[in-house]
């Protein structure tokens, strides 16, 4: 039995939602931010990271949502949640789920998160306001170069898919028109249509 470490409003929803069309037996537990239990001494007993998604496996314990989505979409290959037959196309995939992690979740950071690069009120500031900017510029690639659709692959539905979605969730609090990314809406839209996605949005708010 997998157990999955989230806080609502974050990108755990990703792995939550992942987990949910694998079909895969699992448990969570819900961290309370406000209460900074993400770093409280029996979870960092778990995660020294402090952070979410954790994903406890019978093997050990995995982070980063890049690598637990390739672990689930691996583990439960009659999902076809990745192109695991095609090296090429799996890596197209961890590049975009890459790029989601690496880029497009560091810009929304700045906006609450001002404190791991910096000191001063001031620069924190600017960090907010620079984040409707850049998000904007994220998600205008994403519509112009890399959501190919309906989906993130195209006509397969993937783990990227429910990663995607899990960020557009942030775009209106960053400031950013989701109107003006058609192909975004209407990703998002898809996505809020499957069961499994609504089942998992239901288990976040309970």
């Amino acid at each position: 039995m997998l157990k999955l470490y989230f806080a609502p409003g974050t990108c755990a929803l990703a792995s939550h939602i992942a987990l949910a069309e694998a079909g895969a037996p699992y448990t969570t537990e819900k961290l309370d931010f406000k209460i900074n239990q993400q770093n409280s001494p029996e979870y960092l007993k778990i995660n020294p990271k402090g952070r979410v998604p954790t994903l406890v496996t019978e093997r050990g314990v995995l982070t980063e949502t890049p690598a637990m989505l390739a672990y689930i979409a691996q583990t439960y290959p009659r999902a076809k949640l990745a192109p695991l037959d095609d090296a090429f196309e799996f890596a197209k995939l961890q590049s975009f789920n890459s790029y989601l992690c690496s880029t497009v979740h560091i810009c929304h950071a700045h906006k609450m998160r001002g404190a791991r690069w910096a000191t001063q009120e001031t620069s924190f500031t600017d960090m907010k306001a620079m984040i409707p900017k850049t998000m904007g510029a994220c998600f205008n690639l994403i519509e112009r170069d890399m959501l190919k659709g309906p989906w993130v692959m195209g006509e397969n539905y993937s783990v990227g898919d429910a990663y995607l979605y899990t960020l557009t969730l942030w775009l209106d609090g960053d400031g950013v028109d989701i109107a003006t990314l058609p192909k975004v809406k209407a990703h998002r839209a898809a996505m809020e249509s499957r069961p499994a996605v609504q089942k998992v949005l239901a288990e976040q708010k309970a």
